[in-house]
């Protein structure tokens, strides 16, 4: 039970942090998507332009963590209980929440960012 609250936790405070550095990206690149959404780009691809970075952060974390689990995985036979240390089922779910997690993370920073008044940011300058 503990444990899985401490896993809830680091959940949490991954999203939060995802949350952080998505919402400062928008805030530097508020120029440049002021300009795309003036010149006519469409606002869902401003929304996946923001999401592609969180995307992006986490596939890399993903892709990170699955070759360090790999690396240790003889010395996590004697953690892991009940199930082998390289259980593609338990990786992979891991892996598939943790992106949609970031995903998540990243929709209000992509939302604000399709918002973005082209007036507003150009004026900021």
């Amino acid at each position: 039970m503990i444990l899985c609250c401490f896993a809830g936790l680091g959940l949490l405070l991954a999203a939060i942090g995802i949350y952080g550095v998505i919402a400062y990206l928008v805030v530097q690149r508020t120029q440049e998507i002021g300009i795309r959404i003036a010149l006519g780009a469409p606002r869902s691809a401003v929304v996946w332009l923001v999401s592609s970075l969180g995307l992006r952060m986490a596939l890399a974390g993903v892709a990170v963590g699955l070759l360090g689990t790999t690396l240790a995985a003889r010395s996590l036979t004697s953690l892991v209980y009940g199930i082998s240390a390289l259980d593609p089922l338990t990786l992979g779910s891991a892996s598939i929440g943790l992106i949609a997690v970031a995903f998540a993370a990243c929709a209000l920073p992509a939302r604000r960012a399709a918002r973005i008044d082209p007036v507003q940011a150009l004026r900021t300058e």
